[in-house]
């Protein structure tokens, strides 16, 4: 029987996320179970670049209503 999960993990900017999504990817990896991470906004080619505009510290004179 096969189990699938759907886990999230939240935290503010530079908490770290990546690092532990990565680690945890790997060492499941290592137990032969498959793993998709994936990230908001981010996965394909244009939300990596709308994620790439939103995180950049050069645009912090963004109008909240163009993030929301």
């Amino acid at each position: 029987m096969n189990c699938n999960l759907f886990i999230t993990f939240e935290g503010p900017e530079g908490a770290g996320k990546t690092t532990v999504i990565q680690k945890i990817a790997e060492r499941l990896a290592e137990e032969n179970i498959d793993v998709l991470a994936t990230r908001e906004p981010g996965g394909i080619e244009i939300a990596e670049k709308i994620r790439s505009i939103i995180l950049n510290p050069e645009h912090t004179a963004m109008d909240e209503r163009t993030e929301a």
